[in-house]
């Protein structure tokens, strides 16, 4: 059977975001403040983040937040992105489910980080920041904010984590040829750089140790702000776009998922494709399932501890209520170097408390036993990251197998996977292996 690519005309793209935020029954608790433990105010983020971002953070009232005309613009020269029925691997599967995927590696960047690299550059350089900096894993966001930046006129500074620089020496050449400058974190470059490196001079890396440098470098330089890719509620909100297209395209298929999946670091992807469909869960009595896909080497969602912790390793950040595995978790070097992430978003740890969704884990052999299928009947290599979402979709869909239900699948493909290739040769190599944490080792990193 012929796959059908389910494409929007211009008018059909959504013109707003969605704000999950206004119908969650229970709202996450604010980030507070880490010396005074006091709740922050959108003023209080504003001297980190842009402005507008940071009332976005914290605004529980609007249902749909308009998109900027000049974000639309940017976002008509790659969206929609096509929403696809993945025939051939229903048939490799043996499955009576439908598996819909929707593809944001279409895009010039080649995953969905763009759409909201796009929005907060576009609210930076309104408020006059001429700099911005910022974190980055696998380098899809580094890639994407390098871009944006140099659209909107921005100097741009990235801290890649050290090993996936290694792993993915492409991503950083992409970022450095948009304009950014790369620096591998943990760096001598600054004192929390500098800090970790004395106590561990071997340290690889993690989102946590890049976040400090790019925070410390955002508060001592002149009209510079911080912008983040993931875990916070504004980026999730930017992301939804995608989820709202998918909506209009599920319309045009004429179905509805009873299961939403996405592969989850931070969440903004996941909540990108989840929130959209989720608040048909909240406000019109619909069971749609939402699962997230994480490392079973990063379990967090299933295996972490809800708290308040800070959102980077030296301590830099707002504490967070978040499911956690401790800001100091040092991660595996596991190729899925955006879901390296200690910690999850507040809105999806909420909704994790009252059971709205669930979370997964995977490990990183079965993860690229799934690619590999996908890549081998699909057409499309897929990035290590949307790999665990697909290795979550098949195991959903091997369970219709077994009961002969006739579910409707929809999985999130965040990103492609072709500057990822040393991963893909090392597997077929037979040179990867998992890598799966003790509850001792859960334990004792959170005391």
């Amino acid at each position: 059977m012929k796959q059908k690519k389910f494409i929007l005309q211009e008018s059909e793209i959504p013109t707003q975001w969605y704000n999950i935020l206004a119908d969650m029954p229970n709202k996450p608790m604010p980030p507070l403040h880490p010396g005074t433990k006091q709740p922050l105010g959108w003023e209080d983020l504003a001297h980190i983040f842009p402005e507008e971002c940071s009332k976005q953070e914290l605004n529980m009232a609007d249902r749909f937040i308009d998109i900027p005309e000049e974000v639309l613009d940017k976002y008509k020269f790659y969206r929609s992105t096509p929403l696809v029925r993945a025939y051939e691997l229903e048939k490799a599967i043996g499955t009576p489910a439908h598996i819909y995927f929707k593809n944001e590696s279409t895009n010039p960047l080649g995953s969905h980080k763009i759409n909201s690299a796009l929005a907060q550059c576009y609210y930076a350089k309104e408020e006059g920041t001429t700099n911005v900096t910022t974190e980055t894993g696998a380098g899809q966001w580094g890639a994407a904010l390098a871009y944006a930046a140099k659209i909107f006129g921005l100097e741009c500074a990235v801290y890649q984590v050290k090993i996936s620089m290694q792993q993915k020496p492409y991503r950083s050449s992409i970022m450095r040829t948009f304009g950014a400058a790369v620096t591998g974190s943990p760096s001598m470059s600054t004192r929390a750089g500098k800090d970790i490196l004395t106590v561990n001079p071997t340290h690889s890396g993690s989102l946590g140790t890049a976040i400090s440098e790019a925070l410390e470098l955002a508060q001592t330089t002149p009209k510079c702000k911080y912008v983040l890719g993931s875990v916070l509620n504004h980026v999730a909100l930017h992301q939804t776009i995608i989820g709202l297209e998918a909506e209009k395209q599920m319309a045009l298929a004429g179905e509805y998922p009873d299961t939403v999946i996405a592969c989850f670091g931070g969440g903004s992807n996941f909540g990108g494709i989840a929130f959209p469909f989720m608040r048909h869960n909240l406000k019109d009595g619909r069971q749609t399932e939402f699962i997230a896909a994480e490392p079973d080497s990063c379990p967090k969602l299933t295996r972490g501890k809800f708290m308040y912790d800070f959102g980077d390793e030296a301590g830099y950040t707002p504490l967070l209520p978040m499911f956690t595995l401790g800001h100091q978790f040092k991660p595996a070097n596991i190729h899925a170097g955006g879901l390296r992430y200690h910690g999850a978003g507040m809105i999806v740890s909420q909704l994790i408390k009252d059971q709205l969704m669930r979370g997964v884990d995977i490990p990183q052999l079965e993860s690229f036993d799934a690619g590999m299928l996908f890549a081998r009947t699909e057409g499309i290599i897929p990035a290590p990251e949307s790999c665990h979402a697909i290795a979550a979709t098949i195991r959903e869909a091997l369970k219709c197998k077994e009961t002969g239900e006739q579910k409707v699948i929809l999985f999130n493909l965040s990103g492609h996977g072709l500057i990822d290739m040393t991963a893909y040769d090392q597997y077929i190599d037979g040179d990867l292996q998992n890598y799966h944490l003790s509850d001792e080792q859960i334990a004792a990193n959170l005391q």
